[in-house]
């Protein structure tokens, strides 16, 4: 408990103090944000605004959570070691897309597949160190190995009929290998579809981390390797790698956002770029993956499951339209549905605030959900 909240705490004094720094370090050496013409014309007073900002939380979360570890003399785990390699990985992919970004002052650097490639390189990685044998796992009843993660699909915990493994110890790897992309991938581009308003994504990643924190809490006073629990719920508890390391890095994560957003809210002084919200997605998929709540985060990540299906429905109804009609018609003034809301004249702070708050509702059903399976468990 100690080292979640020092280094929820270094973590936020990281980066509330610090990010004027970085900022005039960016403005320096010319990382600036490129704003597309056919956006938002509200938008364009931003260009030039200070971009890779993930470096910053990214960093704040490393520090916090290792110099909490270090003062309250606390093991490192696997797991959490999976969360940072992760959201690192995947933040470098958008490190990478910024800097072509910034270097050829276009909206686009990485291409398309390109991109996908290095989530999906970097996603496979993770998901095959994800299934070695952890001693921080504890034995108990669970059909798909001792790995960090597990081969059986989850949704509030591990689902006995949904054994990847049934398919063979290979298959079921490759499978897992799979799903792991699918939902890395997803998430990764959910967050930074996101991010297309000051605070938006970085508000409603503070209030999915937090959802992250309450689980790996709960999940470690419901754990199976702690001889102490209560006999009588012992059927309830969660067969889970390190439960409150994850809360711990998760409570980096958030605290490191929370000082964050002090300087990204309207107007921001900085922007998180693809390598903060590429970053951020990863690092909420390894949380649900080692958590063993991976259904789950469709409600804790509802914002941005929200705003990526907007975008696909609107290219494909034009589409669609397109080729029935000629001429393609869209369902939204533009998308993602944030610019939308902006174009129909809400202001900026009003469309990320109204966000924040649906955010919050997806979250609180998603840790409702999660309390109400273990309250109705039955032997």
């Amino acid at each position: 408990m100690i080292a979640l909240l020092l280094s929820a705490g270094i973590a936020m004094v990281f980066t509330l103090f610090l990010t004027p720094l970085f900022i005039r370090l960016f403005n320096r050496i010319g990382w600036g944000q490129f704003i597309r013409d056919d956006g938002p014309q509200s938008h364009h007073v931003k260009r030039g605004t200070p971009t890779m900002g993930g470096i910053v939380f990214i960093l704040g979360a490393l520090v916090g959570y290792f110099l909490g570890h270090l003062i309250a003399n606390a093991p490192v785990s696997r797991a959490a070691l999976l969360v940072i390699f992760l959201m690192v990985g995947l933040g470098l992919v958008g490190f990478v897309d910024d800097f072509l970004k910034t270097r050829k002052q276009r909206s686009l650097g990485l291409g398309g597949w390109a991109k996908i490639a290095g989530q999906v390189l970097v996603s496979t990685i993770f998901a095959i160190l994800a299934l070695l044998p952890d001693p921080d796992k504890p034995g108990g009843p669970d059909p798909g190995g001792e790995g960090t993660a597990s081969l059986l699909i989850s949704g509030v915990r591990d689902i006995p009929w949904l054994d990847l493994a049934v398919f063979g110890s290979v298959a079921g790897v490759v499978l897992f290998v799979i799903w792991s992309n699918v939902i890395a991938v997803s998430a990764s581009n959910g967050v930074n579809v996101a991010d297309g308003l000051d605070g938006l994504a970085s508000g409603a990643s503070i209030l999915a981390m937090s959802a992250y924190v309450f689980i790996g809490f709960w999940q470690k006073n419901q754990w199976c390797a702690d001889l102490a629990l209560d006999p009588d719920v012992r059927f309830k508890c969660y067969n889970v790698a390190a439960p409150l390391d994850l809360a711990i890095i998760a409570a980096a994560i958030t605290g490191s956002l929370i000082g964050f957003l002090w300087w990204n809210t309207h107007p921001a002084q900085i922007i998180m770029g693809d390598t903060g919200s590429l970053g951020l997605g990863g690092a909420l998929a390894a949380l649900a993956i080692l958590s063993r709540t991976e259904m789950l985060l469709v409600l804790i990540g509802g914002l941005f499951l929200v705003v990526t299906g907007s975008v696909i429905l609107q290219r494909t109804w034009f589409k669609i339209t397109k080729l029935r009609y000629g001429q393609g018609r869209r369902i939204f003034l533009m998308s993602p549905l944030h610019h939308h809301f902006e174009l129909k004249g809400w202001a900026e702070i009003t469309v990320v605030v109204r966000f924040w708050i649906i955010a919050g509702l997806f979250v609180a059903a998603g840790i409702g959900i999660f309390y109400l399976e273990w309250a109705t468990r039955t032997p």
